[in-house]
Protein backbone atom coordinates (compact mmCIF):
# COMPACT_ATOMS: atom_id res chain seq x y z
CA UNK A 1 0.00 0.00 0.00
CA UNK A 2 1.26 3.56 -0.52
CA UNK A 3 1.50 5.94 2.28
CA UNK A 4 -1.84 7.51 1.36
CA UNK A 5 -3.60 4.12 1.40
CA UNK A 6 -2.08 3.70 5.04
CA UNK A 7 -2.78 6.79 6.28
CA UNK A 8 -7.16 5.66 5.16
CA UNK A 9 -6.56 2.63 6.47
CA UNK A 10 -5.07 3.84 9.75
CA UNK A 11 -8.04 6.37 9.76
CA UNK A 12 -10.71 3.69 9.56
CA UNK A 13 -9.42 1.67 12.27
CA UNK A 14 -8.81 4.66 14.33
CA UNK A 15 -12.53 5.66 13.04
CA UNK A 16 -14.46 2.23 14.78
CA UNK A 17 -11.96 2.20 18.08
CA UNK A 18 -11.75 5.46 18.73
CA UNK A 19 -14.56 7.77 17.16
CA UNK A 20 -14.27 10.60 14.81
CA UNK A 21 -13.81 13.26 17.53
CA UNK A 22 -11.42 11.30 19.45
CA UNK A 23 -9.16 10.18 17.02
CA UNK A 24 -5.92 12.07 16.85
CA UNK A 25 -3.38 12.69 14.10
CA UNK A 26 -1.07 10.76 16.08
CA UNK A 27 -3.76 8.14 16.88
CA UNK A 28 -3.67 7.65 13.10
CA UNK A 29 -0.03 7.66 13.09
CA UNK A 30 0.30 5.01 15.35
CA UNK A 31 -2.49 3.07 13.47
CA UNK A 32 -0.75 2.92 10.15
CA UNK A 33 2.89 3.37 10.11
CA UNK A 34 3.09 6.35 8.60
CA UNK A 35 4.97 9.72 9.35
CA UNK A 36 2.89 12.90 11.08
CA UNK A 37 3.87 15.19 7.96
CA UNK A 38 2.62 12.92 5.68
CA UNK A 39 -1.22 13.52 7.16
CA UNK A 40 -0.47 17.17 5.81
CA UNK A 41 0.84 16.12 2.55
CA UNK A 42 -1.79 13.78 1.82
CA UNK A 43 -4.56 15.30 2.68
CA UNK A 44 -3.87 18.86 4.34
CA UNK A 45 -4.96 17.89 7.71
CA UNK A 46 -6.26 15.45 9.66
CA UNK A 47 -9.80 16.85 9.34
CA UNK A 48 -9.68 16.08 5.57
CA UNK A 49 -8.04 12.54 5.97
CA UNK A 50 -10.49 11.35 8.77
CA UNK A 51 -13.42 13.24 6.14
CA UNK A 52 -11.97 11.16 3.27
CA UNK A 53 -12.10 7.72 5.49
CA UNK A 54 -15.68 8.28 6.66
CA UNK A 55 -16.77 8.80 2.33
CA UNK A 56 -14.39 5.96 1.81
CA UNK A 57 -15.89 3.36 4.19
CA UNK A 58 -19.47 4.56 3.73
CA UNK A 59 -19.17 4.39 -0.11
CA UNK A 60 -17.96 0.71 0.21
CA UNK A 61 -20.82 0.67 2.33
CA UNK A 62 -23.31 1.75 -0.23
CA UNK A 63 -21.47 -0.71 -2.91
CA UNK A 64 -23.19 -3.38 -0.60
CA UNK A 65 -26.42 -1.98 -1.30
CA UNK A 66 -25.94 -2.17 -5.38
CA UNK A 67 -24.32 -5.61 -5.22
CA UNK A 68 -27.90 -6.55 -2.86
CA UNK A 69 -30.45 -4.74 -5.52
CA UNK A 70 -28.21 -6.09 -8.79
CA UNK A 71 -28.70 -9.10 -7.61
CA UNK A 72 -32.47 -9.33 -6.44
CA UNK A 73 -33.21 -8.95 -10.12
CA UNK A 74 -36.29 -7.07 -9.25
CA UNK A 75 -37.67 -4.71 -12.07
CA UNK A 76 -40.31 -2.80 -10.21
CA UNK A 77 -38.47 0.39 -8.49
CA UNK A 78 -40.80 -0.73 -5.19
CA UNK A 79 -38.84 -4.12 -5.27
CA UNK A 80 -35.19 -2.88 -5.89
CA UNK A 81 -36.49 -0.16 -2.98
CA UNK A 82 -37.14 -2.95 -1.12
CA UNK A 83 -33.83 -5.04 -1.73
CA UNK A 84 -31.96 -1.55 -0.81
CA UNK A 85 -34.21 -1.95 2.86
CA UNK A 86 -33.54 -4.87 2.68
CA UNK A 87 -29.61 -4.99 2.50
CA UNK A 88 -29.47 -1.47 4.64
CA UNK A 89 -31.24 -3.36 7.75
CA UNK A 90 -29.05 -6.62 7.35
CA UNK A 91 -25.64 -4.40 7.17
CA UNK A 92 -26.58 -2.00 10.06
CA UNK A 93 -25.46 -4.01 13.06
CA UNK A 94 -21.65 -5.15 11.35
CA UNK A 95 -21.64 -0.82 10.45
CA UNK A 96 -22.47 0.52 13.69
CA UNK A 97 -19.08 1.84 14.46
CA UNK A 98 -18.50 3.50 10.75
CA UNK A 99 -22.62 4.73 11.50
CA UNK A 100 -21.92 6.61 14.63
CA UNK A 101 -18.46 7.78 12.92
CA UNK A 102 -20.32 8.91 9.69
CA UNK A 103 -22.98 10.56 11.98
CA UNK A 104 -20.03 12.47 14.26
CA UNK A 105 -18.95 13.67 11.01
CA UNK A 106 -22.14 15.45 10.57
CA UNK A 107 -21.70 17.18 13.79
CA UNK A 108 -18.33 18.67 13.11
CA UNK A 109 -19.58 20.42 9.20
CA UNK A 110 -21.59 22.45 11.30
CA UNK A 111 -18.02 24.02 12.34
CA UNK A 112 -15.68 23.07 9.60
CA UNK A 113 -16.29 24.89 5.57
CA UNK A 114 -13.97 22.04 4.28
CA UNK A 115 -16.01 19.19 6.20
CA UNK A 116 -19.06 20.73 5.12
CA UNK A 117 -18.34 20.90 1.66
CA UNK A 118 -16.51 17.40 1.44
CA UNK A 119 -20.05 15.83 2.75
CA UNK A 120 -21.85 18.27 0.62
CA UNK A 121 -20.79 16.31 -2.47
CA UNK A 122 -20.60 13.22 -0.46
CA UNK A 123 -24.92 13.77 -0.16
CA UNK A 124 -25.10 14.67 -3.55
CA UNK A 125 -23.56 11.81 -5.29
CA UNK A 126 -25.65 9.66 -2.78
CA UNK A 127 -28.56 11.02 -4.12
CA UNK A 128 -27.38 10.72 -7.30
CA UNK A 129 -26.37 6.97 -6.89
CA UNK A 130 -29.66 6.10 -5.29
CA UNK A 131 -31.77 7.35 -7.23
CA UNK A 132 -30.03 5.44 -10.44
CA UNK A 133 -29.82 2.36 -8.19
CA UNK A 134 -33.34 2.39 -7.33
CA UNK A 135 -34.72 3.56 -11.03
CA UNK A 136 -32.24 0.81 -12.78
CA UNK A 137 -30.40 3.92 -14.78
CA UNK A 138 -26.68 4.97 -15.19
CA UNK A 139 -25.99 7.43 -12.78
CA UNK A 140 -25.25 9.97 -15.48
CA UNK A 141 -28.95 9.97 -16.91
CA UNK A 142 -29.90 10.91 -13.79
CA UNK A 143 -30.95 14.68 -13.81
CA UNK A 144 -30.83 17.30 -11.01
CA UNK A 145 -34.30 16.98 -10.14
CA UNK A 146 -34.93 13.17 -10.03
CA UNK A 147 -31.71 13.66 -7.98
CA UNK A 148 -33.42 16.08 -5.64
CA UNK A 149 -36.67 14.68 -5.47
CA UNK A 150 -36.34 10.51 -5.85
CA UNK A 151 -32.49 10.70 -4.40
CA UNK A 152 -33.64 12.48 -1.52
CA UNK A 153 -36.11 10.71 -0.28
CA UNK A 154 -33.81 7.45 -0.66
CA UNK A 155 -31.27 9.07 1.25
CA UNK A 156 -33.47 10.33 3.40
CA UNK A 157 -34.80 7.01 4.13
CA UNK A 158 -31.41 5.39 4.72
CA UNK A 159 -29.82 8.21 7.12
CA UNK A 160 -33.34 8.01 9.54
CA UNK A 161 -32.93 4.51 9.68
CA UNK A 162 -29.70 4.80 10.33
CA UNK A 163 -30.24 7.51 13.42
CA UNK A 164 -33.49 5.25 14.65
CA UNK A 165 -30.97 2.04 14.59
CA UNK A 166 -28.33 3.78 16.43
CA UNK A 167 -30.51 5.31 18.95
CA UNK A 168 -33.01 2.39 19.35
CA UNK A 169 -31.86 -1.15 17.30
CA UNK A 170 -34.60 -2.93 18.22
CA UNK A 171 -37.17 0.19 17.28
CA UNK A 172 -36.84 -0.50 13.52
CA UNK A 173 -39.26 -1.55 11.78
CA UNK A 174 -39.45 -5.14 9.50
CA UNK A 175 -38.62 -4.30 5.94
CA UNK A 176 -42.61 -5.05 5.36
CA UNK A 177 -43.69 -2.53 7.60
CA UNK A 178 -41.65 0.18 6.20
CA UNK A 179 -42.53 -1.08 2.57
CA UNK A 180 -46.24 -1.06 3.62
CA UNK A 181 -45.35 2.43 5.34
CA UNK A 182 -44.66 4.07 2.24
CA UNK A 183 -47.87 2.58 0.24
CA UNK A 184 -49.79 3.67 2.57
CA UNK A 185 -49.16 7.36 2.27
CA UNK A 186 -49.13 6.72 -1.29
CA UNK A 187 -52.63 5.05 -1.48
CA UNK A 188 -53.63 8.08 0.74
CA UNK A 189 -52.57 10.68 -1.32
CA UNK A 190 -54.99 9.73 -3.97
Amino acid sequence: MSQREDLLAGARKCLVEKGYHKTTARDIVAASGAHLASIGYHFGSKDNLMNAAVLEATGEWGDAFERAVVASRAEAPSKRLRALLSSLFETLPEQRDLLVASVQAYTQAQFDATVREALAAGIAEGRRELAALVLDVPSDEVDDATAAGTGSLLYNLITGYVIQYLVDPGALPTVDQAMEGLHSLLRSDG
